[in-house]
């Protein structure tokens, strides 16, 4: 199982992070199985980052193995969706970019991609209007719309599968919108996918 992420597919949050150029394709990066955080486990933040981010995306759950396929076709590929968390390391992110280097560490860390509860895409009338949002101790710090991302779903699968075979259980991160920021030790972080809580953890 890997885990595919897409940088930088949201506007406002590109914007937000001082990225102001187009991306004429989409920005992709992958975490490891080790990353994985899920059963409503807590994230322990980690000793080497000062400043750890939360980044609330809608993922996806890849069903078929597939290579090389076509947009239109994409949507048979998954069946499953989410919401996530991308923790970032944002004080070393910000350093490996400054220097030009990779920042795969900033990204893919143990227990990175804290993943909520998988609810069927049939349950949803359309996959690509679908609203979430994150609360941190009641209180609601971000909220996107599938319908806002630069690269919908289906072309983001179709473009990963030109260079890598998708698996059966592979994850896919489609990008977080605006509103990203630090998390600390005792906060109560809960996700939420078209108003039901499917995500529910603590910051250790």
């Amino acid at each position: 199982m890997k885990i595919i992420a897409v940088g930088m597919n949201y506007p406002l949050h590109n914007r937000e992070m001082g990225h102001t150029g187009e991306n004429p394709e989409p920005v992709i990066f992958l975490k490891p199985d080790s990353a994985l955080l899920k059963d409503s486990k807590p994230f322990f933040i980690p000793d080497f980052s000062d400043e750890i981010h939360y980044e609330t995306e809608l993922v996806v759950r890849i069903n078929r193995l597939g290579k090389n396929i076509a947009p239109r076709f994409a949507h048979r590929y998954y069946d499953a969706v989410t919401v996530g968390i991308d923790f970032t390391a944002r004080d070393l992110q910000r350093r490996f970019r400054e220097q030009g280097l990779p920042w795969e560490l900033s990204k893919g860390f143990d227990n990175s991609a804290a993943l909520g509860t998988f609810l069927p895409v049939s349950r949803y009338k359309e996959v690509q209007h679908l609203g979430f949002h994150l609360c941190i101790d009641g209180q609601q710090v971000q909220q996107g719309c599938t319908a806002d991302m630069l690269f919908r779903i289906d072309d983001l699968i179709a473009y990963v599968s030109r260079f890598m075979t998708l698996k059966i259980g592979d994850l896919l991160f489609t990008g977080t919108p605006a509103g990203v920021g630090p998390v600390s030790v005792g906060q109560h972080l809960e996700g939420y996918l078209e108003g039901e809580k499917l995500l529910d953890l603590y910051i250790r």
